[in-house]
């Protein structure tokens, strides 16, 4: 597997498009296509985590994760917060922006995010993976991701506290 840096500038030239801050993913042009996006987080390392998720809360299940835990996932230097994939982005990226507003949507994962203390510099950027599965190639992504920083991307696989 070839080691994938995970900066805007070398993300854009691996044909991620968009950069589009949450609040404005449904009005943008995000492709109906199948594939896999990022999100990233344009401030720097938070001293302090909000104490409560403004995440929706589904079937009952408050979304909110211990500071323990969101210090434990952080990852110091790195752009990228969460990797994942979608049979259709546009519709995926609707429901994890509707859960960060507060709707009781079922997009689970990712939820450490709206714990950031400035979720209005979340940036999401996608790319369309024509003749690839997108679970597989986030699967890549995450395990690339892995070997650059020596763990998953911040609200990527949060139950393992960042190991």
């Amino acid at each position: 597997m070839a080691l994938v840096e995970f900066t805007r500038p070398a993300l854009e030239a691996g044909g991620f498009a968009g950069w589009v801050p949450f609040g404005e993913v449904r009005a943008s042009a995000c492709p109906s296509s199948g594939g896999v996006y990022v999100i990233t987080y344009g401030g720097s390392k938070p001293l302090t985590f909000a104490e409560q998720s403004c995440g929706g809360w589904f079937k009952g299940k408050d979304p909110t994760v211990s500071h323990e835990a969101l210090a434990a996932n952080w990852v110091d230097d790195a752009e990228v917060v969460y990797i994942g994939k979608a049979d259709q982005l546009n519709r995926r990226l609707t429901q994890f922006a509707d859960f960060g507003a507060g709707k009781p949507v079922g997009h689970w994962g990712g939820r450490l995010i709206w714990q950031l203390p400035r979720v209005d510099q979340l940036l999401v950027a996608w790319k369309q993976t024509p003749g690839q599965v997108p679970v597989e190639v986030e699967a890549e992504l995450i395990a690339s991701f892995r070997q650059a920083y020596g763990k998953p991307p911040f609200a990527n696989d949060p139950h393992r506290l960042g190991t």
